[in-house]
Parts: structure tokens; C-alpha cells; sequence
């Protein structure tokens, strides 16, 4: 990493914490829901375990939309960064206890921390490349996904001990610890990262169109996500798993429509919005067959 920029290993070691976590938890999620009360687990079926990882991982994924806008047009991608990851912290802690509330409300939490980290901190690798040839970006992208590989192996082995052989709950705690490493790493050596990621404020014109309507819109998404979300945990796991789906996908219709077409985007911009829609079906179909593993 000698000839890469100073940030590349800040950003490195942080994935690599963030994904120790993410797949740490993912590692031994189904296990715990399909597990035997007796054992410590939460004793569902199968099928209704498998509905629920389903229902989680589609909304990390989704929430990377909106949580990048929201590091663009609010927080800006540093801060979008560090938010996620405590919010993160606090979503594996929560299922750290023996309750089922604390467990989905753990999942809620991690699914809004996610979706603001995720979708920033690999842009930030890109920015520390720019005005550099693309050969080096790509070299620095590499070894970026090395510390993704890394921490997924880390997080999968640890986790997975603790939580099949000691208490499935320290596997849980692991993965927060995990992440508040991470958290430290960037905090403390955030300078590395001083010239990027900052807030860029939209232009004069795009308060003329509306800004405060963009700060009241955010706010009653994310409210809604909290409040739907939150709303099912006094419910059982089979009504989470049923409905999770179809709350998901109406937020995504309702959100993606209302920045389309009352967003103040440009042609340019829409047209970008296009193209990832059709990206996404493509994803989401390889997606769908890849978590069947």
C-alpha cells in the first residue's frame, strides 16, 4: 500500500471491521432463528428462518439508495460513514440480548447503518484516486476488496464459534465489537481522509426548487421505516417474514417515484436513475440465486 494514497489503508482496515461484522451475524443468523429454544435459540422452521434472512438482506441492499442521497444532499460520505457504523454498533449490541424485541430491533438498525456505510465508504476509495490513472484505481479496488474477503472470513469464524459453541448472543456482541474497531480506526485517523467526502451544498437554484421539501421528505422516510419496521416487533417472527417483503417493496416504489419525478433532477440525473433500475432487476436476479447457498 506504499505507493497508494494515505486513506486507502484507513479505508481497508475499516471494511475489513465492517464486513467482520456483517457477515459474522449473517453467519450465524439462520442457525440461531432455526435453532431449539433449549438451545438458546429462537426454535422457528426452517422456511421461516430462511424468509427472514431473505427479508433482512433485501433490506440492507435497498437502503444503500437512499442512504447514499442522504450522504449526498445531508451528512456528506465521511460523516454518512461513521453515523452508519455507530448505528450498526447498536443494532448488534441490541441482539446481544435474549429478547426477540431487541433481536428485530437489531436488525433495523443494522439495515439503516448499512445502508448509510456501505454505498459511501467504497466511494471514498474512489475519490482518494482521483485525477490518478485508472490502473491504480483499480489496483487500489483490489486491495480494498481484499480487506471485504478478509474481514468476511474473520467475522464467519469467530462468530460462528462463539455462537454455536458458547451462546449465540456473544456470537452477536463479537460482531458489534467488530464493528466499533472499525469506528476507531476511522475516527482516529480521519485525517488521512481531509479533502474528501465532505458535503458539497447544492446550488442557489436547487433551494429555489424546493429544499426544504427534500429535508421534510427524508425525514418522513426514514420515520416511516422506523415506525413500519418497528411496528412488527411486538408481532411473532412468521408475521415479520410475511409482511417484511411487501412494507420493503411499497417504501421503494413510494421513494424512488417521489425522487424521480419530484426530486428536482436534472435529465441527466433521471436518466442515471434508469439505468440502475435496470441494474438492479439484473442484480437482484443474481442475488436471489446466489443467497440460496
Amino acid at each position: 500500500m506504499r505507493t497508494h494514497p494515505k486513506g486507502l489503508p484507513v479505508l481497508f482496515f475499516t471494511e475489513m471491521w465492517e464486513r467482520m461484522s456483517y457477515y459474522g451475524m449473517r453467519a450465524i443468523l439462520v442457525l440461531f432463528l432455526a435453532s431449539a429454544v433449549t438451545a438458546g435459540g429462537m426454535g422457528l422452521d426452517d422456511k421461516t428462518a430462511a424468509a427472514i434472512y431473505g427479508v433482512y438482506t433485501a433490506a440492507v441492499y435497498l437502503a444503500a439508495m437512499p442512504g447514499g442521497w442522504v450522504a449526498d444532499r445531508l451528512l456528506g460520505m465521511k460523516n454518512a460513514v461513521f453515523y452508519g457504523g455507530c448505528i450498526i454498533a447498536a443494532g448488534h449490541f441490541s441482539m446481544a440480548f435474549p429478547w426477540e424485541e431487541s433481536f428485530f430491533f437489531g436488525l433495523v438498525l443494522i439495515t439503516l447503518g448499512t445502508g448509510l456505510l456501505k454505498p459511501c465508504i467504497s466511494t471514498l476509495v474512489g475519490e482518494l484516486y482521483r485525477g490518478l490513472p485508472d490502473a491504480k484505481r483499480d489496483a487500489g479496488f483490489s486491495i480494498y476488496y481484499m480487506g471485504i474477503n478478509i474481514g468476511a472470513i474473520i467475522g464467519s469464524l469467530v462468530c460462528g464459534y462463539l455462537g454455536e459453541n458458547v451462546n449465540w448472543h456473544y456470537g452477536f456482541a463479537a460482531s458489534g465489537i467488530g464493528m466499533v474497531i472499525g469506528l476507531v480506526i476511522f475516527k482516529f485517523s480521519g485525517h488521512t481522509l481531509e479533502g474528501i467526502g465532505e458535503l458539497e451544498r447544492p446550488a442557489p437554484e436547487y433551494y429555489a426548487r424546493g429544499w426544504k421539501r427534500v429535508w421534510v421528505s427524508t425525514a418522513l422516510f426514514f420515520a416511516a421505516v422506523i415506525g413500519v419496521l418497528a411496528g412488527l416487533i411486538p408481532f411473532d417472527a412468521v408475521t415479520f417474514a410475511s409482511f417484511g417483503s411487501a412494507i420493503i417493496a411499497v417504501l421503494a416504489i413510494s421513494y424512488f417515484s417521489y425522487i424521480y419525478f419530484a426530486g428536482g433532477l436534472d435529465d441527466a440525473e433521471k436518466g442515471r436513475m434508469k439505468a440502475a433500475g435496470v441494474l438492479f432487476f439484473v442484480a437482484m436476479l443474481f442475488w436471489a440465486g446466489f443467497e440460496q447457498a
